[in-house]
């Protein structure tokens, strides 16, 4: 028996556009995130289309069930209701877990049904949906073997069967029981295995059931990366933000880079950093080539200090002085790591890589990088508050220990000997304790400071910057400042510029030529009962001071206290997809203007929080 052997590495992905797939299923793959093949699915989904029997090597985890799956959902006749693709796994989770991501794929095929068959579930709901007609099932050995032998599952129109985990399912002593299906299966079929090994009863069921099979074996790049002090936490999904809050705060991290697996991931990331007050942006495939220089414009000078990024956007980026690459989402194979992280630790320089480990299959992706990489990443304890501060605490004190080196303090010295001898009671060690508060709370107030200058710097060429008393302790989004302006005066959405959100007011970029018209309409307005003022905002460096109006709401030029909140304000991009709809007038809830519809309590808190009636 012959067998053709296809070897993928990282740098032969593909994108999924370049596949021959229909724009269903396309378009599917685009709401799920994803713009990138993985190794297994850039090999597999081309061999897999053309109707080849193939053995696909991949581990859990490495987007597997896209590369049987995608190529199965083009294979369909809808307008045959018989079962058409039978696919077979070890246990009921997994096969709960592929036909979920099968009806992903799918959700632009409305004439393709799927069901998944496994023990533990009443046989009455199977029979329904077997009865109504289904073209993909789903299902373990043994249930499967039942449904053929009560004549409920017929096979006679299968055209493809996929044995998934098929190592896993022989490991657990099925292998009669696949045996049994295979021989119930037209011979003019498409056969297909995905194993992580290449076992001797792998081969031997190869042999027996399929033709000709091409292997698809994904090889993996034994690298290493120097210079990075590499570590992991076992982290719940649903505090992967706070954890990573944490040691943005920690490590006091300037220049950082997230990575996320998919786009979607990105923007609710991003949303969330900047409701946080961090000075974060995205970067992704869904963003053109002037999106992209300004975002990375503002990484590389500083004034942007996290960037989340998919792989495929992150490709080709060269910027010096990275501090800590955090892997959000566990990258789907080895190389993907390795090119991560290498983004940090360059030049002779460290660097820190911290990563998520979420489930078990993360769990299983990590021991994979160690293995291939060759790196020792150490798990560690996701940090306490308490961590957090002392971290803080050490840092200062390195400082004060440069300080110390370089001497010249007799002054200073004297100064403190003078303090101690003409206050009763308290001695050296009370001042210097003192002194660490107070510096501390200083640090916090500069930070403040600091956001309050970048949000006073010069709007682009051909940009205006403008003032809004509203910003993140009214509760808003960027969607909200850019519905204020396009449905209250004459510029379209689509032509507001970067918008920063601090405690108490934002700043909007616009095109000039809009500026007066804007000021004119909107430069006073009631909203919700409180006037809102939307004025020119001066540049850094400006003569003139900011107006009287700008104080009453807590502006303070210097940058002082008047700010409130937590590290200011972030610049936003406009993302259609991170905030609310448009209020326009047909959809009788406009929050800008009384006279365009009724009120919006309907809407209620569908963005996490929002007063059901905001302005």
């Amino acid at each position: 028996m012959s067998y053709s052997v296809l070897l993928s590495i990282q740098m032969s992905n593909i994108k999924f556009e370049e596949l021959p797939l229909s724009p269903e299923v396309q378009r599917a793959i685009a709401d799920m995130g994803f713009e990138e093949a993985s190794p297994i699915q850039t090999q597999a989904i081309p061999v897999v289309l053309e109707g080849r029997d193939i053995i696909g090597q991949a581990q859990t985890g490495t987007g597997k069930t896209a590369a049987f799956g995608i190529p199965a959902i083009e294979g369909i006749d809808e307008r045959n209701r018989s079962v058409q693709v039978l696919i077979l796994c070890p246990t009921r989770e997994l096969a709960i877990q592929v036909s979920g991501e099968i009806q992903k794929l799918a959700k632009y095929k409305p004439g393709i049904s799927v069901v998944p068959i496994y023990g533990g579930q009443p046989y009455d709901r199977q029979l329904r949906a077997l009865k109504q007609g289904v073209q993909i099932v789903i299902g373990t050995p043994g249930r499967v073997m039942d449904h053929i032998e009560r004549g409920t599952l017929v096979l006679d129109s299968v055209k493809k069967i996929i044995l998934d985990e098929a190592d896993e399912m022989l490991d657990m002593g099925f292998r009669e029981d696949i045996e049994y299906v295979l021989e119930r299966i037209p011979e003019d079929r498409q056969t297909i295995f995905f194993s992580a090994t290449m076992s001797k009863p792998i081969m031997e069921l190869t042999k027996r059931y399929q033709t000709d099979p091409v292997i698809v074996k994904v090889v993996h790049q034994e690298l290493t990366v120097e210079n990075i002090d590499q570590v992991y936490f076992e982290v719940r999904s649903s505090m992967k933000m706070d954890v990573l809050s944490r040691l943005l705060d920690m490590y006091n991290l300037k220049s950082s880079i997230i990575f996320c697996n998919t786009k979607r991931m990105v923007d609710e990331l991003v949303s969330n950093l900047q409701a946080r007050g961090y000075f974060a942006d995205g970067l992704h495939g869904d963003m053109n080539q002037n999106q992209r220089s300004n975002v990375m414009g503002k990484f590389r000078n500083g004034t942007l200090e996290i960037l989340v990024a998919t792989d495929v956007a992150a490709r080709g980026l060269d910027v010096e002085n990275v501090e800590a690459v955090i892997n959000y989402d566990l990258p789907q194979d080895e190389e993907s790591y390795v090119h991560r992280i290498g983004r940090t630790g360059r030049a002779g320089k460290s660097g820190k890589a911290f990563s998520f480990v979420g489930n078990r299959t993360d769990g299983y992706k990590i021991k994979d990088i160690m293995r291939f990489t060759k790196a020792k990443i150490v798990l560690q304890q996701v940090p306490s508050l308490e961590d957090v501060n002392e971290i803080r605490t050490t840092l200062f004190f390195d400082k004060v220990k440069e300080v110390l080196e370089k001497g010249h303090l007799a002054k200073h010295v004297a100064r403190i000997e003078r303090f101690v001898n003409e206050t009763d009671g308290y001695t050296p060690l009370d001042v210097a304790s003192a002194l660490l508060k107070m510096s501390m709370k200083e640090a916090k107030v500069k930070e403040k400071g600091a956001e309050v200058e970048k949000g006073l710097s010069a709007a682009k060429e051909g940009m205006d910057r403008l003032f809004v008393t509203i910003g993140k302790k009214d509760r808003i989004h960027p969607r909200d400042i850019i519905d204020l302006l396009s449905q209250n005066s004459n510029i379209p959405a689509a032509k507001v510029g970067d918008i920063d959100l601090y405690d108490k007011f934002s700043f909007v970029e616009v095109p000039t030529e809009y500026t007066s018209e804007i000021l004119k309409s909107v430069g006073r307005i009631e909203v919700d009962g409180r006037m809102v003022v939307v004025e020119k905002s001066d540049k850094k460096g400006g003569d003139s001071g900011r107006s009287e109006r700008s104080e009453d709401v807590g502006f303070n030029r210097s940058g002082g206290e008047g700010r409130g909140g937590n590290r200011g304000g972030g610049s936003f991009r406009d993302r259609r997809s991170g905030g609310g709809e448009r209020f326009g007038s047909d959809r009788g809830g406009d929050r800008f203007g009384s006279d365009r519809g009724s009120d919006r309590n309907d809407r209620g808190g569908d963005r996490g929080g929002f007063r059901k009636r905001r302005f």
